[in-house]
C-alpha cells in the first residue's frame, strides 16, 4: 500500500505486546517531529468537560474535535498531572491503553512530536509496579510475566500501521473526570517515551499527544472510573459528519431509542467491542456475505472488511455505478475513487449515486445497523468521491471486520459493559446531550 496510504489514517487495530522489565532508552529508526503547527480542529458546540447527573449514576461528558476527512480521527482534551497539562488524545474504542507522549526521569522522549514543554513528566512516585492489577489486566489473557513484582510496569504497543510506542505505566490525577472528593481521580495510563515508525513506505508522525483507550479490559479509562464508583461502566460517543461531537463515560442514554446487539464474550474478544454474526445487505438485497463478526473501533478512520467480503461489495458497487456519470480516478486519499463531470463539493452532491448498506445482526432479532452512503464514502480535496471501506486482509487483519469511525458518524453509539451490549441510534451529534 506504499502508494495508497490514507491521509490521516489510523491503525484499524492495536496489537499489544507488553514487557515488564526496564526498557532501553535508545532505539533507532524513530520518526522525527514534524515541526508543523497544530491543525485547525473542527470544534463541537458541546461545552468543555462537565459531570452531569443522568437519573442513575453520573456521566462525564467531553466535547470532541476532529473529523474523518481530512484529519482522520476524533479526539478529546484531558488535563493530567499536578500542575495539570492539557493533552489532546485520539479516541480509541479498539484498545485499552491510554498513553501520552512523555519524558521519563533522566531520559528524553525519542520520536515524540510534542514540544518538550508540553510532554508529560512523571515523578518517580508516579510509576506503577508490576504487581499492580492494571499490569495484569493489560497482559490478559496471558499470565503476568513479571519476574520481580516491584519492577516498573513497562509496555510496548504496536499499531497495524507499524507505529510502536514503548514506555512505562504511571498513575496521576485526571482533572474534571469525577465529582466531590473524587473530582480529580488518580488513574493509570502509559508514559510513552519511545516512539518508532517501522513502516518502510513513509513516516506516520503523530498529530495528537496520545491515545485515549476505551476498550473492555480493567485497564481502560471507563473501567477504572467504574471501579472507583464514579461512573457506570458505559462508553458512548456521537461523532458528527460535519466534525466534532461528544463523548461520555457513564450512564444516561435514551434507552427506548437504541437498537442493541449483544457483545461477544470470549478470550479473543476480551479487549474489543465485537458482535455478530451479521449479514451484509446492499440496497436492501442480500450480498451472500453472512456470519460476519465485527469490531467497533473508533481508532480506525475507515471500515475494513475481510478480502472476500470486500471484493464482493466492491463488485456490487461498481456494477451499481455502471452507466452513471462517475469514472475511476487515482486520488492520494484512498485506493478506490471516482470523479464526476465536475468536482464534487460535499458528500451530499454524490450520495444519490450510491446505495445504502445494512449489517443485519442475525443473533439479535435481525437488528440492523444502517450505513447510508455518507457512512462509507468521502469527498476529497480534489473533488473526487472515494470509498471509505478497505480490504482488511491487505493490512494484516485476516478475516476480521472492523467498523471504523466513518461508519459511526451521526449516530449515538453506546458500549454498555454493565449489560454486555452495543447500541446505536441516529442522532444530531452537534447538539449537547440532555
Amino acid at each position: 500500500m506504499a502508494d495508497q496510504e490514507m491521509k490521516g489514517k489510523r491503525s484499524p487495530l492495536m496489537i499489544m505486546v507488553f514487557v515488564f522489565q526496564v526498557l532501553s532508552s535508545h532505539l533507532h529508526g524513530c520518526f522525527a517531529a514534524t515541526g508543523q503547527g497544530q491543525p485547525q480542529w473542527q470544534r463541537s458546540t458541546v461545552r468543555p468537560t462537565a459531570v452531569n447527573g443522568f437519573g442513575f449514576g453520573s456521566s462525564v461528558v467531553l466535547p470532541v474535535a476532529g473529523n474523518v476527512y481530512p484529519l482522520g480521527f476524533y479526539s478529546v482534551e484531558l488535563k493530567i498531572g499536578n500542575p495539570p497539562k492539557t493533552f489532546q488524545l485520539d479516541i480509541d474504542t479498539g484498545s485499552d491503553l491510554t498513553w501520552v507522549q512523555c519524558d521519563a526521569p533522566d531520559t528524553v522522549c525519542t520520536g515524540c512530536t510534542l514540544p518538550h514543554d508540553r510532554r508529560y513528566k512523571p515523578a518517580k512516585s508516579n510509576f506503577l509496579p508490576c504487581k499492580d492489577p492494571i499490569c495484569a489486566a493489560l497482559n490478559s489473557p496471558k499470565s503476568n510475566p513479571c519476574k520481580n513484582p516491584n519492577e516498573k510496569c513497562g509496555f510496548k504497543v504496536k499499531y497495524a500501521d507499524q507505529v510502536s510506542v514503548l514506555g512505562f505505566m504511571v498513575s496521576d490525577n485526571f482533572h474534571g473526570l469525577g465529582s466531590g472528593s473524587l473530582s480529580n481521580p488518580h488513574l493509570a495510563f502509559g508514559c510513552g517515551s519511545q516512539l518508532e515508525n517501522h513502516s518502510p513506505d513513509r513516516p506516520h508522525p503523530l498529530t495528537t499527544a496520545g491515545v485515549l483507550g476505551l476498550g473492555k479490559s480493567k485497564a481502560s479509562m471507563s473501567s477504572q472510573l467504574s471501579g472507583m464508583g464514579i461512573t457506570k461502566n458505559v462508553v458512548g460517543h456521537c461523532f458528527s459528519g460535519q466534525g466534532g461531537g461528544f463523548l461520555f463515560l457513564g450512564a444516561g442514554f435514551p434507552e427506548s431509542k437504541m437498537t442493541w446487539t449483544p457483545m461477544l464474550q470470549n478470550s479473543v474478544d476480551e479487549h474489543y467491542y465485537s458482535s455478530g454474526p451479521a449479514e451484509l445487505l446492499f440496497g436492501g438485497e442480500p450480498t451472500g456475505a453472512k456470519g460476519l463478526y465485527v469490531i467497533f473501533d473508533t481508532g480506525a478512520t475507515y471500515t475494513y472488511l475481510s478480502s472476500e467480503v470486500y471484493q464482493t461489495l466492491l463488485n456490487l458497487i461498481r456494477k451499481d455505478l455502471a452507466g452513471k456519470q462517475l469514472r475511476d480516478v487515482k486520488d492520494y486519499a484512498l485506493p478506490i475513487c471516482w470523479k464526476g463531470a465536475e468536482p464534487f463539493k460535499s458528500v451530499r452532491d454524490v450520495r444519490n449515486y450510491f446505495n445504502t448498506l445494512v449489517l443485519s445482526f442475525t443473533g439479535a432479532n435481525n437488528n440492523k445497523l444502517v450505513l447510508p452512503p455518507e457512512a462509507y464514502i468521502i469527498v476529497t480535496e480534489r473533488g473526487n468521491v472515494c470509498l471509505g471501506i478497505l480490504n482488511g486482509t491487505e493490512v494484516g487483519l485476516g478475516i476480521t471486520n472492523v467498523i471504523g469511525a466513518i461508519s459511526l458518524q451521526d449516530k449515538l453509539v453506546i458500549y454498555d459493559n454493565e449489560n454486555q451490549r452495543i447500541g446505536w441510534a441516529s442522532a444530531d451529534c452537534t447538539r449537547k446531550p440532555r
